[in-house]
């Protein structure tokens, strides 16, 4: 999953290693997702202790115990998330950047951005009807958690279209060019060009905002509804079932590094904004990038109980490895490094991680030593975790049907991997990291070394259906 091939259409050309011997810049410093963490942790604690801390200050807490609930776990989403705005815009200071779109020193008069601004309102408040109407339609959404989801963006929905008038009117005078996606869906609503006679609607602009929108509503409900029971686990167990055995303190271990991919993943659906320079550059305009993405994912999934799951008549390693306390605390510490690794690369994309979309290129932390960091060390967990040629009943036939179901998930995953750099190589500077990390970094080195061949640096053409990169 780390050496990818360059897709057709790739033309290689070879280059000077001075060209890609240091490494390009990341779009996202790594402070950001650490002062997210420590956000996280510091909530986490306060819930946890929450009847101590307030016996400490004197407050009277009754009979409740810790702060474990669903609203308390959005408030530790907001406890990530505010840190990692604060950072980014008092540090990084990333409203500055010029991929933002914005030009702070511009002020146009109200009367020359105030027809576009009620135009992208009119394609906003559209496409938001849209996304309500799937949601009403699918009765998965109201069953199990993602009933907490619906139940919380409807409590949203009223105070998100009143905040998105000031903020359409505000951002649009101080965009360079306020005329996007948004704008080209309100105007073929309202006013179409081609039945007008006015210039023709941008037919390319609209299917990205239609493709950006689908990303953003399918996962963020997929995130909200995750969280609560993310969070609660980790609050309520007690520390002496935690510290019981290897396997317990392994599992609540784990299941903390979780925590911190669902809440940072959370923040980056949510804080999708031009002004924080982490709006979506481009989505994925390829149907196999969707199709490659959605199967890993409820409803579509095809691994927990799909037709690919590959723990039937199976047990993790806690059943494999019990009655041995020293190898299991050396297995535990294996899977909580892998597990580390793939919570470290959800971090490194501070508040602009997201499936199936370009919002900057990320080269620090964990990108350092391979392209798809999450990918690899996902998979190798499951591997080293479920150890699917072990089964409880069902013989040799069993364990090789497992085994073969996880190796055909990991080439899911291989797939995924290609289908996105089919998408992020329309970008010079991905093509830039790309081509760095195809000689500097340690995984695709080892297996340019394991294949006898070196992978050349590469050039693209633009691709039409991607469109311009900002």
């Amino acid at each position: 999953m780390s050496d990818i091939v360059p897709p057709a259409g790739a033309q290689p050309v070879e280059a000077p290693d001075s060209a890609s011997a240091t490494r390009p810049r990341s779009a996202v410093s790594a402070g950001v997702g650490w002062v997210g963490l420590i956000g996280l942790f510091t909530y986490l604690l306060v819930a946890r202790h929450a009847p101590a801390i307030a016996g400490w200050l004197g407050i009277d807490w009754g009979q409740r115990g810790p702060m474990n609930g669903p609203n308390s776990a959005i408030a530790s989403v907001l406890a990530c998330g505010v840190p990692m705005v604060l950072w980014s815009v008092f540090v990084d200071k990333v409203h500055r950047n010029p991929t933002t779109g914005i030009d702070w020193s511009r002020r146009r008069p109200w009367r020359e951005t105030v027809d576009i601004s009620l135009t992208k309102l009119t394609g906003l408040w559209a496409t938001w009807a849209l996304i309500a109407g799937f949601y009403l339609t699918m009765r998965y959404y109201w069953e199990g958690r993602y009933a907490f989801s619906m139940d919380l963006l409807e409590r949203a929905a009223p105070w998100l279209l009143l905040a998105s008038i000031p903020y359409m009117l505000w951002l649009d005078r101080r965009s360079v060019e306020p005329r996007d996606g948004c704008y080209a869906f309100g105007r073929w609503l309202i006013a179409p060009g081609n039945r007008n006679g006015g210039e023709p609607v941008d037919g390319r602009a609209i299917a990205h905002h239609f493709r950006a929108w689908a990303v953003k509503g399918f996962f963020t409900a997929f995130m909200l509804s995750i969280v609560p029971g993310n969070f609660a686990a980790l609050v309520s167990v007690p520390m002496r079932d935690v510290l019981a055995n290897p396997y317990m303190t392994g599992l609540w271990a784990l299941n903390l590094l979780y925590l911190v991919d669902v809440h940072i993943a959370t923040v980056g659906y949510i804080l999708t904004m031009k002004p924080l320079d982490s709006h979506i550059r481009t989505a994925n305009p390829y149907f196999m990038s969707w199709i490659a993405a959605l199967v890993c994912y409820p409803p579509f999934i095809l691994m927990s109980g799909g037709p690919l799951d590959y723990q039937v008549n199976g047990a993790d390693w806690g059943y494999w490895l019990s009655g041995h306390d020293n190898l299991m605390m050396l297995w535990g510490a294996l899977l909580f490094g892998l597990v580390a690794v793939y919570a470290w690369a959800t971090m490194a994309f501070g508040i602009r991680f997201s499936n199936l979309t370009h919002r900057g290129v990320i080269t620090h932390g964990p990108y350092r030593l391979t392209r798809h960091p999450a990918y690899v060390s996902k998979n190798l967990s499951w591997w080293v975790g479920s150890l699917p040629f072990l089964v409880t009943a069902g013989g040799w036939t069993e364990s090789l049907r497992n085994t073969l179901l996880l190796a055909a998930v990991s080439g899911i995953y291989y797939w995924r991997a290609k289908t996105e750099e089919k998408h992020l190589l329309a970008d010079p500077a991905y093509v830039a990291y790309w081509s760095w990390a195809q000689r500097h970094a340690p995984v695709p080195r080892l297996f340019a070394k394991l294949s006898g061949r070196d992978r050349p640096l590469i050039r693209l053409e633009p691709d039409p259906r991607v469109g311009p990169v900002a």
